[in-house]
C-alpha cells in the first residue's frame, strides 16, 4: 500500500497487568452494564444498583431544560417485566483517575429512531463505583443496532522477528465507515482482546484523521474484545480485516473459527475479508468437514505481488494463495493498486485497502436482500 504520507505506528498494548487497573475498569464496567441491562429489560433494581443514593439524574422536559430526577423515581418508570423492551446499549468509553470516572453509553431505539447518548460522572464509594450523576442527549437516528464483528491481529512484530507490523489502519475505518453510514454497529475482537497495532495511517486522507480522532472509535480499537466475550447469535456478519499482522494469530484461533462458522452456518451470515485477512479464512470448515473456500472464488492479496527477498516474507506461516488453491478455492486478483472484490454467495472478499469499502457495500447489499 502506497500513500503520499506513509506513516507505520505501532501502538503496545497498555499495561493492564497491574490488578487495580483492571480491577476498576471493571468494576465501572459493570456498574454501566446494570444500567444498560436495567433499562433495556425492565428491571429496576439493577437500575438503583448502578446510582449511589445521593445520584441524581439532570433529565429535561417540555419547559424544563434541567429536571433533577432520583434513581427511585428514574427506575420506576421501568416497571418490573424483565422482558426486551427495544432499548440496545453500547458502552462507548471510560476514563478513570483515581477514584472518579466519566462514561459515554449510547442507547439506541431503532423503532422509534432515537439514539440517546448518557454521560456519567462515576465515584468509587466504598470501594464500589456508582454513579453519581447522569445528563443525556437524543437524536434522530437510523442506527437499527444490527451487529457486525471485526476479526482483527494482536501480532506487533512478524513472526518471530522484531520486524514490526499492524493492522491496516485504512482497512479498519473504510469497511466501519461504511457500516455505520448504513446504520449498523461495528464491534471488534482479537485473539488476546485489548489494545492492537495499527499500521499504514495517513492523516492526509479525511477518513483516517476523522476516525484517528474520533475518541469512541479509538477506545473501541484499544478495548478489542475476546473471544469468549463474543455471542455469535448477536452479529449479522464477520470482516476479517488486513494488514501485515493477520498472517499471525487469527487463521489458526480455534475459537474465532467456531464464532465465523456459526454466524455462517447458524446464523446465515456473511464471511468476509479483505487484502492480508483473507488469512484469516483459509482455515475454516463446515460442519461437514470441508474448507469453507473449496469451490470458492476468493480474492485477497495474492503471493506474487509479496516482496520475496524481504525478510518479513520469511516468517509468513503460510501464503495466501498458495493455500486457498490447495483447498479448493479460485483465486482472483487484478493488478496493483486497483479494487477487486470476489462475491460468492455469503462470502465477500476483497484484494486490497481500495477494496474495503466495496466489500462492506457488497455485505450492505446482501444484509438487506435478506
Amino acid at each position: 500500500m502506497k500513500y503520499s504520507l506513509l506513516l507505520l505506528i505501532t501502538l503496545l498494548s497498555f499495561d493492564l497487568t497491574a490488578k487495580p487497573q483492571i480491577d476498576n475498569e471493571a468494576q465501572i464496567t459493570q456498574t454501566l452494564q446494570n444500567y444498560i441491562t436495567g433499562t433495556s429489560y425492565n428491571e429496576p433494581d439493577l437500575i438503583k444498583r448502578a446510582f449511589a443514593k445521593e445520584a441524581r439524574l439532570l433529565l429535561s422536559k417540555k419547559g424544563q431544560e434541567i429536571w433533577p430526577v432520583s434513581p427511585n423515581k428514574y427506575a420506576s418508570w421501568f416497571k418490573d417485566k424483565r422482558q426486551f423492551n427495544g432499548r440496545i446499549g453500547e458502552i462507548l468509553s471510560i476514563d478513570f483517575e483515581g477514584d472518579i470516572a466519566t462514561a459515554k453509553v449510547e442507547i439506541l431505539i431503532p423503532e422509534k429512531s432515537i439514539r440517546y447518548v448518557d454521560l456519567f460522572l462515576l465515584k468509587k464509594i466504598s470501594g464500589n463505583w456508582k454513579v453519581v450523576s447522569k445528563a443525556a442527549t437524543s437524536e434522530t437516528s437510523e442506527q437499527s443496532g444490527k451487529r457486525i464483528l471485526f476479526i482483527v491481529s494482536n501480532a506487533h512484530f512478524h513472526g518471530d522477528s522484531k520486524l514490526p507490523t499492524g493492522v491496516s489502519f485504512s482497512e479498519i475505518v473504510k469497511a466501519y465507515g461504511t457500516f455505520k453510514k448504513a446504520g449498523y454497529t461495528v464491534d471488534f475482537v482479537s485473539p488476546e482482546g485489548g489494545a492492537i497495532p495499527l499500521a499504514y495511517i495517513n492523516t492526509s486522507e479525511e477518513i483516517h484523521k476523522q476516525y484517528l480522532y474520533e475518541p469512541d472509535f479509538m477506545y473501541a480499537i484499544k478495548n478489542t474484545k475476546q473471544p469468549s466475550q463474543i455471542d455469535p447469535a448477536n452479529y449479522l456478519a464477520v470482516h476479517y480485516v488486513g494488514g501485515g499482522n493477520a498472517m499471525y494469530g487469527v487463521a489458526d484461533n480455534v475459537a474465532i473459527q467456531k464464532i465465523a462458522m456459526t454466524i455462517y452456518e447458524e446464523q446465515q451470515g456473511i464471511v468476509s475479508s479483505v487484502c492480508h485477512g483473507t488469512a484469516g479464512i483459509v482455515n475454516l470448515k463446515t460442519k461437514e468437514g470441508k474448507y469453507l473456500v473449496a469451490g470458492k472464488r476468493i480474492s485477497g492479496y495474492p503471493d506474487s505481488y509479496e516482496n520475496q527477498s524481504r525478510a518479513y516474507f520469511k516468517e509468513f506461516p503460510f501464503l495466501i494463495q498458495k493455500t486457498i488453491e490447495s483447498r479448493g478455492g479460485q483465486f482472483f486478483y487484478s493488478a496493483r493498486n486497483t479494487p477487486h472484490v470476489e462475491v460468492d454467495g455469503r462470502i465477500v472478499t476483497g484484494q486490497n485497502h481500495l477494496s474495503s469499502s466495496l466489500v462492506a457495500q457488497k455485505m450492505v447489499e446482501i444484509l438487506q436482500q435478506n
